[in-house]
């Protein structure tokens, strides 16, 4: 599995439509974020688009200011988070596959939702490219690689009980082993408050190169993160690469704590994503944010750094790496 910074093809994204995920209130300025997405994305690869239908095609089209490098792909689907059913991208020399993992939602959590493990299929078909099918329930937010052989997950979502049961924690290692190339997995613990994936590491720790990993951290020893990204840190400082040199950590402070209704959404600065043209960086309204985005211009110099509003997108517990999915070239 190629590092998300080295060369895309496409990036994947499914328009957003589920009331219950985006309810009538917010869903305009969740669409704007998809709008920005897009046209920072699109000046340097392909954005193939999910839509229902015609009729939602020609509206999203009114709302790009550019329609170049966007294709509509017309494949149904009940729900976003295209990085966790759809299909993952594996390339040897020249030549891209896909892998096809079962999505059973997070756990068995959204039975509505589980039809987009068909979804990520018909994405897979649609590619025209061969397909591997390990059988087994992973979803993309779970894994993070290096693209030379390092990759990191954490137990809490790889061995939960309500995701591959039946095998140790050295078959599910030796399944990344075989269809992603990851020869050395690191283990962290969990992830981080108000995530209902069950500690998916796009929320708490991202290679941005293939030895240095940007680290999310917590000062305030109150707060329900700090015991966790603790230990994450712990383990990320013992940790060596594929080739046993230790692990370069970049500290990042998370947000203030993001609350609806008095529940916790899963915030973080660790959810951006890393296309051809630009890294997308999720904002919250917070002082810190500034701060996160000038410290990732530093380290990807050859790329615009963009900072999106996703107090909106994080409602439906996820934000901007969770509505992504590269392809690469």
């Amino acid at each position: 599995m190629p590092a998300e910074w080295e060369k895309h093809e496409a990036t994947w994204l499914t328009w957003p439509k589920d009331p219950t995920t985006f309810p009538p209130s917010i869903i305009q300025n969740v669409e704007q974020a998809y709008v920005k997405m897009i046209e920072e994305l699109a000046s340097e690869e392909r954005i193939d688009l999910l839509v229902d239908n015609q009729r939602c095609a020609e509206r999203v089209s009114q709302l790009l200011k550019t329609k170049d490098n966007v294709v509509f792909h017309k494949i149904t689907t009940a729900d976003v988070w295209v990085r966790d059913y759809g299909p993952i991208f594996v390339k040897k020399n020249d030549t891209i596959a896909v892998t096809k993992w079962i999505f059973n939602a997070w756990g068995n959590k959204y039975d509505e939702l589980k039809p987009d493990n068909l979804s990520g299929m018909k994405i897979a078909y649609s590619t025209r490219l061969r397909i591997f099918e390990p059988g087994l329930v992973l979803e993309g937010g779970s894994i993070e690689v290096n693209g030379h052989g390092t990759g990191i997950t954490t137990k809490q979502c790889l061995m939960n009980s309500n995701r591959n049961p039946n095998l140790t924690q050295s078959e599910i290692a030796r399944s990344l082993k075989e269809y992603l190339g990851i020869r050395n997995l690191i283990w962290l613990e969990s992830g981080i408050a108000g995530d209902d994936t069950d500690g998916h590491v796009d929320d708490v720790a991202r290679f941005v190169d293939e030895n240095t990993v940007l680290c999310m951290t917590e000062d305030k020893e109150d707060d329900d993160n700090y015991q966790a990204l603790q230990k994450n840190a712990e383990i990320l400082r013992e940790a060596t690469d594929q080739n046993g040199r230790k692990i370069n950590i970049i500290p990042i402070k998370m947000p203030k704590s993001v609350n609806y209704e008095g529940s916790r959404l899963p915030a973080s600065y660790a959810n951006f994503y890393i296309g051809n043209a630009a890294v997308l960086v999720p904002t919250y309204g917070d002082s810190h944010d500034s701060t996160v985005v000038d410290s990732l211009k530093h380290i990807f110099t050859d790329r615009r750094v963009v900072g999106i509003d996703c107090r909106s997108l994080v409602y439906g517990l996820g934000a901007i790496h969770c509505v992504t999915q590269q392809q690469p070239q």
